[in-house]
């Protein structure tokens, strides 16, 4: 009896539960036209980048429940809905924390690589091998139990100034072997597209090169890092022209990082813009980069400990955080379709030119060595302490080329601008030149 009474009161105050925490059921989002949709309702992305500790620390915030509630109740004050988290530990569990963020609303958009899987883009054809494979097929079948995943990026920046599109066709095959894994898994149709640097020569190139060729090669949406508004205003940033490229583009698109820094604090007006009937007919919102002040000097918030532990505060003042939380509050999404078009369509693919050297015809096969994983599943992701995939030839590389329809084929060429060359000739010199191509160049 004493016991039963005991049970009672634990059960009163709620230390005894018959059931777990009942979390909200969010509604995933999908794709009409160019645009993204939460059921009938158009969807704007209006997020933030978050990677306490910086992009060197390899700290995942989803895995660790005293991170991510720390940081949720900051989102849940600044009224985002979305964030992008670039670094994540594929072996870890991250139910608590995506259903946290669920029970704010908050949608996750996520980077599939990481500073030790990712490709290279000093030797993309080496990169591009069977164990970087499935490591960012393991991160996709975590993520994909959660209705919350907005989204993947295949990469980042991966073309970052000119003269180095001739990655975009290992791009362009990581997006669509990603694509594949999801419909050979039965796994949600999660979104998967490509986060460009905003690179001039190349930007709009790279948008339609994505959207170029059959489905099954073509991603499901583009993004890019733009950095042109500083403290301006839409023509003086050049955004109308922008928005004029690529209007009728076919696919949603989205700022994946926006903020520029060079004059502060930044007023963050870009909101209004991007809420604005100008844009709303072609763009679906952005992300502003981003949540902690870190060695790149971007973060409006200060964390003082190490790996993104610690205690939270305003960065100098709160200047910057009050004004993004402002802009937030005072440009609300609009209502209705905002002008999207309710039917997608693929681009031609660029025509070849002095900035643009990729035939689009070829792609790189994906290396028999990962074509098991379509059927048996990726299996445990290797996490943030594997050995790495940038040198992991051995593991399984891809061989030929094929068309992109996959319908045959072609003979690889020893021409490192044809793009999609893998022949014998170019792969001893990847392999001789591997060394010094990973000494200071960025893995993304």
């Amino acid at each position: 009896m004493k016991g039963f009474a005991l049970l009672s009161a634990l059960a009163a105050v709620g230390l005894v539960s018959g059931s777990p925490t009942k979390r909200a059921d969010p509604t995933p989002i999908t794709i009409k036209g160019n645009a993204f949709y939460k059921g009938n309702e158009r969807f704007y992305i209006r997020g933030i980048d978050y990677q306490p500790g910086g992009d060197s620390a390899r700290v995942d915030p989803l895995a660790d429940k005293e991170i991510c509630s720390r940081d949720i109740e900051w989102f849940k004050d600044l009224g985002v809905n979305t964030i992008r988290v670039y670094t994540v530990d594929n072996s870890a569990d991250h139910t608590e924390c995506m259903g946290l963020l669920a029970d704010a609303g908050i949608y996750l958009v996520l980077d599939v690589n990481n500073g030790l899987y990712s490709l290279n883009r000093a030797a993309p054809a080496l990169s591009y091998n069977a164990a970087y494979l499935q490591s960012i097929f393991a991160t996709v079948a975590e993520f994909a139990k959660y209705k919350n995943t907005l989204a993947f990026f295949s990469g980042n920046e991966v073309i970052n100034e000119k003269g180095n599109e001739f990655n975009a066709p290992y791009i362009k095959a990581v997006t669509r072997d990603l694509r594949a894994f999801i419909k050979a898994q039965n796994l949600r149709a999660i979104p998967v597209g490509y986060s460009a640097a905003d690179v001039s020569e190349s930007r709009f190139q790279t948008a339609v090169y994505m959207n170029c060729g059959p489905d099954e090669v073509r991603s499901d949406f583009f993004a890019f890092n733009d950095y042109s508004w500083c403290n301006s205003d839409f023509k003086t940033a050049g955004w109308d022209a922008k928005v004029k490229n690529f209007t009728d583009y076919g696919l949603p698109l989205f700022l994946s990082e926006y903020g520029c820094n060079k004059n502060t604090p930044r007023k963050f007006d870009e909101v209004q813009a991007l809420m604005s009937k100008e844009m709303t007919g072609v763009y679906s919102g952005g992300i502003m980069y981003e949540y902690s002040y870190e060695e790149s000097m971007y973060g409006i918030v200060d964390i003082d400990g190490k790996a993104g532990k610690g205690k939270v505060t305003k960065h100098k003042g709160g200047a910057e955080y009050d004004n993004f939380k402002k802009s937030l509050k005072d440009n609300a999404a609009p209502s209705g379709d905002g002008g999207a078009s309710s039917t997608s369509h693929s681009s031609s693919c660029p025509a070849k030119s002095s900035d643009w050297n990729v035939d689009p015809k070829l792609l790189p096969e994906m290396p028999k060595e990962a074509q098991k994983y379509m059927k048996e599943g990726a299996g445990k992701g290797p996490g943030l302490s594997g050995s790495g995939s940038q040198t992991a030839g051995d593991s399984g590389l891809s061989t030929k080329n094929v068309t992109a329809d996959g319908s045959g084929s072609s003979g690889s060429s020893s021409d490192k601008d044809n793009a999609a060359a893998l022949s014998g000739s170019s792969m001893v010199g990847t392999l001789a030149s591997v060394a010094v191509a990973l000494v200071g160049s960025m893995l993304l």
